[in-house]
């Protein structure tokens, strides 16, 4: 079965790679809700409506979406917009532990089955100068909450609990099972 990816991202493309499936991807236009009360109804509604704009345009294909929001002091901290706001995100986070969500929607019919999954993550107690350099080196604009695990993420990360692939913004443990299912890998 074809296999749609409903995201630019290069880290879900990894991931999905690593898993050993094929896939194209398609990126449709969809308005995102940031709802700082709700972060889990935040990503399933992000991810919902990215899977049902894919499937729109993709009848016949096992569609994946997904979205990811770091939780943290009851605000939702998606990508930064610019490195000022990058490094503020890392400033905020020193020595802190945050919640990342991620919504994986999944299927081949109109309406998904949805996943949500949960990882914690405990920053070291960062310096400024620290901040900068990373900020420089990774240049996280893409990425929620301003960083990456899987990128240097030993230079700011003490310690996580849960999905480590959740962290980099897809849970491999939720996919791999629905894509052999499907028999997409």
């Amino acid at each position: 079965m074809r296999l749609v990816a409903a995201t630019a991202s290069p880290r879900r493309h990894a991931i999905l790679r690593a898993l050993g499936a094929a896939f194209d991807v398609v990126m449709p236009e969809v308005e995102e809700i940031h709802d700082g009360s709700d972060p889990v109804g935040t990503v399933v509604h992000n991810a919902r409506a990215k899977y049902v704009a894919a499937h729109g345009l993709c009848h016949g294909a096992a569609i994946l979406a997904a979205d990811t929001l770091v939780y943290f002091d009851g605000e939702l901290i998606g990508k930064p917009r610019d490195l000022e706001e990058a490094k503020t995100f890392l400033r905020r986070f020193s020595g802190r532990t945050q919640i990342v969500f991620t919504a994986v929607a999944m299927g081949t019919e109109a309406e998904p089955e949805i996943r949500v999954e949960a990882s914690s993550v405990r920053f070291k107690e960062l310096h400024e100068a620290e901040i900068c350099a990373y900020v420089a080196e990774v240049r996280p604009l893409d990425r929620a909450g301003a960083y990456d695990i899987d990128e240097n993420g030993e230079r700011l990360i003490a310690g996580w609990s849960g999905s480590y692939t959740n962290i980099m913004g897809l849970p491999s443990e939720v996919v791999k099972a629905w894509l052999e299912k499907l028999q997409c890998v």
